[in-house]
């Protein structure tokens, strides 16, 4: 994982009467905000777009190459913070919408095996990851506290629930997708909060590694959540 101030709506004419060089000001300082937020959401928007291409072209690919996909998404992550540091921000943008395309082939597979035998579970995995995503960025947006202490913590966990993830492969405990879901779910809950807390507080050099980090967040989130609807099938 990779992964602003306050947005105010602009209303000239009482600003001019009624706020004085006061509101004025926080009109200035809410469009920088307004113009980031939009940026970093137009390009999550368009990497979700790259990534629901992705499954649509690699619907009949097999395991293997879902693979060497995901392989290559984590060299796109790389390479996307790389090109972002040194202010190369279009080359940053085509990996990122690259990480997008790749995902959505790695995980091709699953998805077409779920859309020929229950689709219904897609929806509403979709639509759950919608509003868990909305909610949780909706109070990481809002509020005012600065959450970067949360990063330290956050990582860890991550970490943990890797860990966790390797050894259910070799050990064989009930429900235990279940378990692994809500845990994932709570720590990319967390990160979601965090990823848009940064955004609050960042500006256009940022756009690219934040909107990498909240499409990180949902496409995770889908993903435990599609194991939780759909039973943990593989």
């Amino acid at each position: 994982m990779t992964d602003i101030s306050t947005d105010p709506t602009l209303t000239h004419a009482p600003a001019a009467v009624y706020g004085g060089p006061s509101r004025v000001g926080d009109a200035i300082a809410g469009d920088p905000a307004r113009a980031v937020f939009g940026q970093v959401m137009g390009l999550v928007a368009l990497t979700v777009g790259c990534a629901a291409l992705g499954a649509y072209i690699g619907r009949d690919l097999s395991g293997d190459t879902g693979i060497v996909a995901f392989i290559a998404a984590f060299a796109c992550v790389f390479g996307l913070s790389a090109a972002s540091a040194r202010g190369h921000e279009q080359l940053a943008i085509g990996l990122l919408f690259g990480l997008g395309l790749l995902l959505g082939l790695a995980v091709a597979p699953v998805l077409a095996a779920y859309a020929r035998t229950d689709p219904s579970v897609l929806w509403q995995t979709a639509g759950a990851t919608a509003a868990f995503v909305a909610a949780l960025g909706s109070y990481g947006y809002a509020t005012r506290r600065d959450l970067s202490s949360w990063s330290r913590t956050l990582l860890w966990a991550l970490l943990g629930l890797i860990v966790v993830g390797i050894v259910l492969i070799f050990v064989s405990i009930p429900q235990a997708h279940i378990i692994y879901a809500v845990a994932g779910l709570a720590i990319f809950g967390a990160f979601t909060i965090f990823d848009f807390n940064r955004l609050r507080r960042s500006n256009s050099a940022g756009a690219v590694p934040i909107a990498a980090s909240i499409f990180l967040d949902i496409f995770n989130v889908f993903l435990l959540l599609l194991q939780l609807f759909g039973g943990g099938r593989d």
